[in-house]
């Protein structure tokens, strides 16, 4: 697969919309191109001001505090991912003609000639993890590669810096995805879909049409979730490439043309002669760390992936055992008492919220933040017979408790009205008051921190030190 398209950038007057971690990139990038550059920012805060004036030194133009009008003699405009589409800057430019590109897009048109393919992963839940083990299992193949995208380094640099990568592992969110039209993977996967940042999208057939983006062009192998039929309809409705296939992948046992589970062992009988008879043994469940569900469901996904670029079953193993698992999933922070307490701080939705108590038999739960538009009755129905109690915290606590009260009338419920730096060792000892030997402690939120918190992250370390405080 060939490079993008050589643009002369030379004189094109180019707006980026949007500061921060993809915008100032972009701006230096195509001014370094020869683009006469226009930032606009909606923000005008310190932190805006000194990016701003960066960017200014080196002769880049930048409107802070009006992100709404088109600046004039736009030709293009590269959007930060998270500009919602129905912002009034793109009516206007809808309106005159002018092309959007997001920064995934920029990326992909200006690879060279030789340029690494991409095998790329979107989903509701479980990109990251996925992202990192098909990395690490390239990696154990002896191929040059890196975790790019949402994640880690970004696209830009990966594309343009010094290092020559055979293959790169690219994160990609449905935002991404809504910006990047001539984006054409090697392969691509979509791990699952569920309910989430429908603010942005206006509705959920919009957005599984954004994550179905991925799939377009593909070469090799469009892998979907067997348990979650949406994404094998994005399959059936994407226009890939001659010989492109559809490999599933599954917990249960495999049939043709999927990856499965069998005793405990991950197979592939996508990738294999004669698909009909044989199997691949792949690595044990063993292997993958953790062990829960999704996550087996994630590294069956990511295997997928590896193999559809060529790489053997012993370097999916290696590759899998070589992995650890980001901070805040569902990390094993203590036992105290023969209770264990599990830090899941990133589970910020539903869904994510739904895989954390599924890993779990008995559990106290922890949840509560801000909703971002979620509904939580579908969750405590699925969860209730799992739950011995339930701790509430954050903003939009409320939904979660009126939800309690609908399927799981029966588990006790402590409402904490706190938002201090000491909420959060209050959440853990009343958590600790309701369990008993052999539960879990689960910090699942199913919402995003900012109300109470910089990010889950945050989050995440405060509950594993009130759980350290706890144990002393």
């Amino acid at each position: 697969m060939g490079g993008g398209e050589v643009t002369d950038w030379q004189g094109k007057r180019v707006t980026v919309a949007g500061l921060g971690v993809s915008g100032v990139p972009a701006a230096k990038v195509l001014h370094e191109r020869g683009a006469l550059v226009t930032v606009v920012n909606d923000g005008d805060d310190e932190r805006a001001r000194a990016q701003a004036a960066e960017l200014e030194a080196l002769g880049i133009t930048v409107r802070l505090g009006d992100g709404a009008t088109l600046p004039p003699g736009t030709e293009l405009i590269v959007t930060a991912p998270g500009w919602k589409p129905d912002k009034p800057l793109f009516a206007a430019a809808h309106e005159a003609g002018v092309p959007v590109w997001g920064d995934v897009e920029l990326a992909w048109r200006l690879r060279g000639p030789d340029a690494a393919p991409w095998l790329a992963v979107t989903g509701t839940n479980g990109k990251t993890s996925t992202v990192q083990m098909l990395a690490s299992i390239l990696k154990a193949a002896g191929l040059r590669t890196a975790a790019v995208g949402n994640i880690g380094v970004s696209l830009l640099d990966a594309v343009l810096g010094e290092e020559h990568y055979d293959v790169l592992a690219v994160e990609l969110s449905s935002y991404q995805l809504h910006w990047a039209p001539s984006l054409r993977a090697h392969s691509a996967a979509v791990l699952n879909l569920a309910p989430d940042h429908l603010d942005w999208h206006g509705s959920m057939e919009a957005y599984a049409a954004d994550k179905g983006r991925v799939y377009e062009g593909n070469r090799v192998a469009c892998v979907y979730n067997v348990a979650d039929k949406a994404t094998e309809d994005l399959v059936r409705a994407a226009d890939v490439e001659e010989g492109c296939r559809a490999v599933g992948f599954t917990l249960g046992a495999p049939a043709p043309s999927q990856l499965g589970v069998v005793d405990g062992i991950l197979v592939d009988r996508a990738f294999v002669e004669d698909r009909q008879k044989n199997a691949q043994e792949l690595a044990e469940v063993s292997d993958v760390n953790p062990p829960a569900p999704h996550n087996i469901a994630n590294a069956l996904a990511a295997a997928a992936l590896a193999r559809a670029f060529g790489v053997p079953a012993a370097a999916v193993r290696d590759g899998l055992r070589a992995f650890t698992p980001d901070a805040h999933r569902i990390a094993h922070v203590a036992d105290i008492d023969q209770v264990a307490y599990i830090d899941d701080s990133k589970a910020t939705n539903t869904h994510a919220a739904q895989a954390s108590l599924a890993a779990y038999e008995s559990i106290v739960w922890i949840a509560g933040g801000l909703a971002k538009g979620a509904t939580f009755d579908e969750l405590v129905a699925g969860a209730a017979k799992r739950l011995r109690g339930v701790v509430l915290i954050g903003a939009d606590r409320a939904l979660v408790r009126e939800a309690l009260a609908r399927h799981a009338p029966e588990v006790p419920v402590v409402d904490l009205d706190r938002t201090d730096t000491g909420a959060m060792l209050q959440a853990v000892q009343e958590a600790q008051r309701l369990a008993a030997a052999g539960d879990t402690v689960l910090l699942a939120p199913a919402c995003a921190s900012m109300d109470m918190f910089t990010n889950y992250n945050q989050r995440g370390d405060a509950f594993a030190e009130a759980v350290r405080e706890l144990g002393a």
